[in-house]
């Protein structure tokens, strides 16, 4: 036997048996909201494919189309905005479980009766609704894994999950470019059905979630007691340590400048990610024609890319310990990416380096998210989360707004795609501002 294997950690637990537990959990709550996380993420995007069949439907002329939809497709993060935080909050009080499956449930009909959009108005409407029914997912499941995940565990764990947005992409792409060539079947529109099919998994997901998830390790049937009881010790040793440094109450966290600063450098990161996604499917459409079905699978040529980078960089951050240079770094990568994607005229050269911005910019979550849940517990966490969540998010409204009108204005997105490196290029520079937290939560 492995002498240091056998050594017990002052709370009774040798490293087999804690490799063992976190296996344990991983495979318990991670698979079912890896899933749910995929599913959000279909619904949030697939706007972007059914946007290739809709300008007759909102009935707008071709020179403002592209401004119509790229405010549409941002909308949802308003609605996001508003109800992010108070959910997050509602989730504290009542518990994973019923939250994240109300929130699932909701929005998988949201989803559905976009199939009924005939206007702008009523795309613009559906749109902030599917945000606000939305709201709390993320920060939610983020604040939910500082219940059963210590720190030195967490980045690699929230990089694992948030694959699951990227392999929506993988997934959702070949599925909606499929259901796009459905158009005409029962009277329906490609993208009316495109609503109606990707919403249902939402539905089914939440009934699942409502009867499977646990809301915390003291409610899991699977863990022994001595389990329980070491997650339990080792959280509240974390707690503990920041405890002098942290502000406990929301309003502690609204006056935090590293809070702010946080939620400056997420929303840079969602300017970029979200201006690129809701994008894609149209500018490969510019490369050549192609039926919808073939688009969905080289749309899906960025996100393979990223699923890969995410899960090197989290691994790495937490083998190293080390977050910030890794989310630098990353979104370094990112604004490089960019920045050659308008230089290569040729398509191949071209997608290759979006792909090289997409899989950096993703990379940046998890080390980043480490960051923002390594100094707040409680309902601290829970508001401070969502904060930075929502307020960053606010850059999903501004990105793909920002690259519709450059688009009508220029006919192109290369001056739009400049913006976005550039953003990258200073979420690089801001996040070396925050001190990562040891013994102490101030900005340096």
């Amino acid at each position: 036997m492995n002498h240091s294997s056998s050594l017990q950690d002052k709370h009774g637990f040798t490293k087999k048996e804690t490799s063992i537990l976190f296996s344990k959990i991983n495979w318990r709550i991670l698979p079912l909201l890896f899933i749910c996380y995929i599913v959000a993420y279909i619904d949030r995007i697939n706007v972007g494919f059914a946007k290739l069949q809709l300008r007759e439907v909102l009935g707008v002329d071709e020179s403002i189309f592209s401004s119509i939809y790229g405010i549409g497709a941002g909308l949802f993060f308003i609605g996001y905005f508003i109800f992010e935080v108070p959910s997050n909050l509602i989730l504290h009080r009542v518990g994973a479980r019923i939250w994240i499956a109300r929130i699932m449930v909701v929005w998988g009909f949201v989803t559905m009766i976009t199939m009924f959009i005939n206007s702008t108005a009523t795309f613009y409407a559906i749109r902030f609704l599917l945000g606000a029914a939305e709201a709390g997912f993320y920060p939610g499941v983020i604040f939910y894994l500082t219940f059963w995940y210590p720190e030195k565990e967490r980045a690699k764990t929230i990089a694992l999950f948030s694959t699951g947005g990227v392999l929506a992409g993988v997934i959702g792409s070949p599925l909606s470019g499929a259901i796009l060539d459905l158009h005409g079947k029962l009277g329906l529109d490609g993208w009316q059905w495109l609503f109606l099919i990707e919403g249902i998994p939402a539905i089914l997901m939440g009934i699942i979630i409502l009867l499977m998830l646990p809301n915390k390790p003291a409610d899991a049937k699977w863990l022994s007691e001595k389990e329980k009881k070491w997650i339990d010790n080792k959280l509240n040793d974390e707690t503990r340590l920041v405890k002098d440094q942290t502000h406990f109450k929301l309003a502690g966290v609204l006056k935090s400048g590293r809070v702010w600063l946080l939620c400056l450098i997420y929303f840079l990161m969602t300017f970029g990610a979200y201006g690129f996604e809701m994008w894609l499917p149209s500018i490969i459409t510019e490369f050549s024609g192609m039926s919808y079905t073939l688009l969905g699978f080289i749309n899906a040529i960025p996100y393979v890319g990223a699923v890969i980078m995410m899960l090197v960089i989290g691994i790495h951050s937490d083998k190293t310990g080390e977050r910030r240079w890794h989310v630098a770094v990353s979104a370094l990568i990112a604004a490089i990416g960019f920045g050659f994607s308008v230089y290569f005229k040729n398509p191949f050269l071209s997608i290759a380096a979006l792909t090289l911005a997409f899989a950096g910019l993703k990379s940046t979550m998890g080390p980043f998210w480490v960051l923002g849940t390594s100094f707040l517990s409680g309902t601290a966490a829970a508001g401070g989360i969502a904060l930075i969540n929502s307020v960053g998010n606010l850059g999903g409204f501004f990105g793909p707004s920002l690259v519709g009108i450059i688009r009508d204005r220029t006919g192109s997105t290369d001056l739009a795609f400049m913006v976005l490196g550039a953003s990258l290029f200073l979420m690089a520079i801001l996040i070396l501002i925050v001190r990562e937290n040891k013994k102490s939560s101030r900005l340096i």
